[in-house]
């Protein structure tokens, strides 16, 4: 099995998938969904599928999004979508509570550096809808990941019909749950907050796509990751891309797995000095390379008999690696690496990764 499933989202095949925006304007033309699915037949959410598989699933059904707008938010860009609300499942360390799609809309948002194109996928963030100044609906926003967009902060609200709204977002420091590394040193260490303007109409909503997918529904793939224009995805780069040298992949809960050392001036940026180096754990999704937070993840590096480094691999950010997981380490061969998931990704799952990396456990890499 390759190290990266997923399709190119610009190929000729996918490109109706594009996200069709307007931005500034109000809401933009709904996505469409994937290729191959069935036409429209019904808004009402489908059944979850039967005997789905303890992994990566095609979903029910595939639903559109529309771009409210983005914005600076200080060291941040902010990009707010909304769709029809969803139905999804929270996590609690192994276990999963289900939510029911209530309200009106599934509010979105996405924070990234608009230079490198990264996402920042752990802060904390919240948003609140007015109406004329007065409070409409507010509730706990989520970290959330999903096959077509992969990771980002979303809740379902609900609205006082159609009209103009406000949506007030508030974002938290990045820097006080991830360690920044390379030109995101210093960055992201203060709160803001910015009003966004939201003009909605359930008629817009409705001309969103909402697909069923009966022929694909509960097989082992997913949805195509979407192309959203501007508005990047949180995406862990190609195994062979890491720098440094390439230690495996492994599979773990239907997670991937990507290991490497790096040594000498590269690992510099990391915060190695002399005499040592940086392991990194870059675990993904299979199919679209979606970066999966939130883990609680520690290792230890053995040198023939020797135990040279043993515990935890600190969440990090960083503008060419992405989100990931490392530690400074001894400099030398890796004669054996063994990684342990101790916590599963902390983040909300939309339906096909609601039964995936749930599990606790190890992988071994030799030399």
């Amino acid at each position: 099995m390759t190290e990266d499933r997923d399709r190119d989202p610009t190929a000729p095949a996918t490109r109706r998938r594009r996200f069709l925006a307007a931005l500034g304007g109000g809401a933009a033309a709904g996505l469409s969904g994937c290729l191959g699915l069935l036409e429209t037949e019904s808004l009402t959410t489908p059944p979850v599928v039967d005997d789905r598989p303890e992994a990566v699933y095609f979903p029910s059904h595939v639903e559109g999004m529309a771009m409210v707008t983005t914005t600076e938010l200080g060291d941040y860009r902010l990009a707010l979508m909304y769709s029809y609300p969803h139905r999804f499942w929270t996590v609690t360390t192994t276990e999963r509570t289900k939510k029911e799609p209530t309200g009106d809309v599934h509010l979105m948002a996405s924070l990234y550096d608009d230079d490198s194109g990264t996402v920042v996928s752990d802060t904390g963030l919240s948003m609140e809808v007015l109406q004329d100044g007065e409070f409409v609906d507010q509730t706990n926003v989520y970290r959330m990941l999903s096959q077509p967009m992969g990771f980002h902060y979303g809740s379902n609200f609900a609205l006082d019909g159609d009209g103009t709204y406000e949506v007030r977002v508030t974002v938290g420091a990045a820097g006080d749950s991830l360690r920044l590394t390379g030109a995101f040193e210093g960055d992201f260490t203060d709160s803001q907050t910015t009003a966004v303007p939201f003009e909605y109409s359930q008629r817009d909503r409705d001309d969103l796509r909402f697909e069923r997918t009966e022929d694909r529904a509960g097989q082992q793939t997913a949805v195509d990751r979407m192309s959203m224009g501007d508005v990047p995805t949180a995406v862990a780069p190609a195994s062979e891309d890491l720098p440094g040298e390439l230690l495996g992949v492994r599979w773990q809960a239907d997670a991937k797995l990507a290991a490497a050392v790096v040594e000498g001036a590269d690992a510099e940026r990391f915060g190695a000095g002399d005499g040592e180096a940086y392991l990194l754990v870059s675990p993904r999704t299979p199919y679209n390379r979606l970066v999966l937070p939130r883990m609680g993840l520690s290792a230890s590096v053995e040198r023939g008999d020797e135990t040279v480094f043993d515990g935890r691999l600190q969440p990090t950010l960083d503008d060419e690696l992405d989100y990931h997981y490392g530690a400074v380490v001894p400099a030398g061969t890796v004669d054996r690496l063994t990684v342990r998931v101790e916590t599963p990704p902390q983040v909300a799952r939309h339906e096909g990764y609601e039964t995936a990396f749930l599990e606790r456990g190890e992988v071994v890499y030799e030399a």
